[in-house]
């Protein structure tokens, strides 16, 4: 079963980090399904930071990920359980 945790409010494509604002917690090692009107992916967790630092978990708020693909502002991001 997937959980919504949140969605994308900006993408860099020369790096691929996607900008989240959560609203549950996500670890390094989850799995996140990411859909939008043209996306549709799943990826582990590998690489979160805040303000440019490395964490292993974030709650509530606005944290960056590395993503494998091109994601949208508004797509939603879900926690695969």
């Amino acid at each position: 079963m997937d959980i919504l945790i949140g969605k994308v409010v900006h993408f860099y494509n020369r790096i691929n980090v996607a900008v989240l604002e959560l609203n549950d917690v996500l670890k390094v090692g989850d799995t996140v399904r990411i859909v939008g009107h043209t996306t549709e992916f799943t990826q582990p967790v590998e690489s979160m930071e805040i303000e440019h630092q490395q964490v292993q978990s974030a709650g509530p708020g606005e944290v960056a990920l590395k993503v494998w693909e091109y994601t949208r502002r508004g797509d939603e991001v879900f926690k695969v359980e």
